[in-house]
């Protein structure tokens, strides 16, 4: 596999400090650059795959998502491990020192919507008991690695605690990829949001790659989708981490990019990127900024995955997955990655046009 150098991989423009800075991207294909910055700084690794229990993680550690219950942190990530990849669980007190706990799923039977992955799991806590929505599908690549591929399906649990143990209701069916829409391809969880009487999922969807919105009034009920995604598909983001800046009553949903090689060849998560609006239900592509790339991240030059965020103390807490790898050019595309995390100072506003 040919990998350009990362000089030629987006040829970047110039930019302010401060963390307010101009930049942008060209891609071979035209997909659109996010042209302002809003920079994170980055801490580097905070946890690193491969020593997971029953070697859960031994082929990698990715996509990241970050909640917090009664003081304790609980990290879950996508675990590759011998059989396939499972949702894992990693506890902190600090964000410092983490206790891997090892799968919370398991996977499907044989002809099960989650036979060959369950992972990505997203929750939200009714004040009651907690709901999980992750991905599942019945197609992986071949050994060893065993990455999930389409359908990425919606599927649902429930637990009294975040750590588990955790109940699978595959009576649920929240929503599903549907042919000759936005969400063909995958429709996998994101980040849930209360609105009145109403949740929202801000969820990944592909032919193209976009982020659309689902909708319930019946967190154990199906989802209504909207008709039309959040942002254009040629914006080419998955993955939802939303935050709301009570200061200036702006929301802020980072998400991850997906770039292109400059010979047009192989596609790759490049960067996390920020999209602001007032209104939940109205986003305009223009309004984004790069926030963690190849020129701010310290350990991982190429590929950067998804983001999940939290408030902790007077900051903003970014985790995401990378590779690592030194030259840039020898960076993989997705597997042997490791956990980072990046901060932004509190209170948040958007970057100036």
């Amino acid at each position: 596999m040919k990998h350009p150098n990362i000089a030629t991989i987006a040829a970047i423009m110039s930019f302010t400090c401060a963390g307010l800075s101009l930049g942008a991207a060209v891609y071979p294909d035209g997909r659109p650059s996010a042209t302002l910055r809003l920079e994170a700084k980055d801490q580097g690794v905070v946890l690193k795959h491969g020593d997971g229990p029953s070697q859960c993680d031994i082929l990698g550690a990715r996509e990241a998502l970050i909640f917090e219950e009664k003081g304790v942190y609980h990290l879950f990530y996508d675990g590759a491990g011998p059989k396939g990849w499972l949702a894992c669980l990693a506890i902190s007190k600090d964000l410092k020192t983490w206790e891997k706990k090892g799968p919370i799923l398991d996977f499907g039977k044989p002809g099960e919507s989650d036979s060959a992955a369950a992972c990505s799991p997203w929750v939200y806590f009714d004040g009651k008991e907690w709901h999980m929505f992750y991905l599942g599908t019945p197609n992986a690549s071949g050994a060893p690695d065993l990455v999930p591929s389409f359908p990425y399906l919606t599927l649902k649990a429930r637990s009294k605690s975040l750590a588990g143990p955790w109940i699978k209701q595959p009576d649920v069916i929240p929503f599903r990829t549907k042919p000759k829409t936005y969400y063909a391809d995958t429709a996998s969880p994101g980040h849930i949001v209360k609105q009145g009487d109403e949740y929202l999922m801000f969820f990944s969807a592909s032919m193209k790659r976009t982020l659309g919105i689902a909708r319930t009034k019946d967190l154990n009920g199906p989802w209504a989708i909207d008709p039309q995604p959040i942002v254009p598909p040629e914006e080419q983001i998955e993955n939802s981490s939303l935050y709301f800046e009570p200061s200036n009553k702006t929301w802020f949903l980072f998400t991850n990019h997906i770039g292109l090689d400059v010979d047009g060849g192989e596609e790759y998560t490049d960067a996390v990127w920020v999209y602001w609006s007032k209104d939940l239900n109205r986003w305009d592509a223009k309004n984004k900024a790069v926030v963690l790339d190849g020129k701010n991240c310290t350990w991982s030059k190429k590929c950067l995955g998804m983001p999940s965020v939290i408030v902790v103390g007077k900051r903003l807490a970014i985790f995401y997955d990378a590779p690592g790898g030194f030259p840039a050019s020898q960076e993989g595309n997705g597997m042997e990655r490791d956990i980072g995390l990046a901060w932004l100072e509190l209170p948040l506003s958007p970057p100036k046009q």
